[in-house]
């Protein structure tokens, strides 16, 4: 791997941790449910980019497979989390 490539991961990697963070004291102290849900949702999707990066820093595939893995999961548990949201109830 080239130091150029070695670098621009591991500043990504360092950008989408603080991301994380920032995101969790959203989710912490979200003023209202959506927020806390909208939260969430993100860190699905920043948690997705991490597996994503990793696979490429690595040269692993199963590191896209689990970042597959993790937008599905989140994709459900969104919508789930949005229609008890919406209904209070999950299952009908």
């Amino acid at each position: 791997m080239s130091p150029l490539l070695s670098g621009a991961t591991t500043v990504t990697l360092a950008v989408y941790g603080l991301a994380i963070v920032l995101v969790m004291w959203r989710m912490l102290r979200g003023p209202a449910a959506q927020d806390r849900v909208m939260a969430l949702d993100v860190i699905y999707v920043i948690g997705m980019l991490i597996a994503l990066v990793l696979g490429i820093r690595h040269t692993s595939s199963m590191y896209f497979e689990a970042a597959l893995l993790i937008a599905l999961f989140g994709f459900v548990g969104s919508a789930a989390m949005a229609k008890f949201l919406l209904r209070g109830e999950v299952i009908e």
